[in-house]
């Protein structure tokens, strides 16, 4: 790198932020995907556990032993 001229090394320097910014912005919509699909399977499950619940519930109501 002590032979690389300032102007060369300033743009490795740029081209590096460049890349870095990018992953970063990457991983930012990536994060917030992750988190937009975590936030619709919690829905589904809490969904299906609110189904199961009536169903139980339902199954108490009527007096049926459940084993």
């Amino acid at each position: 790198m002590a032979d690389v001229s300032p102007p060369a090394a300033l743009d490795r320097i740029e081209r590096a932020i460049a890349r870095i910014e990018a992953a970063v912005s990457n991983r930012d919509r990536a994060n917030d995907t992750l988190a937009r699909r975590h936030d619709a399977l919690r829905a589904r499950v809490k969904g299906a556990l609110d189904e199961l619940d009536a169903i139980i519930a339902a199954g108490d109501a009527s007096g049926e032993d459940a084993d």
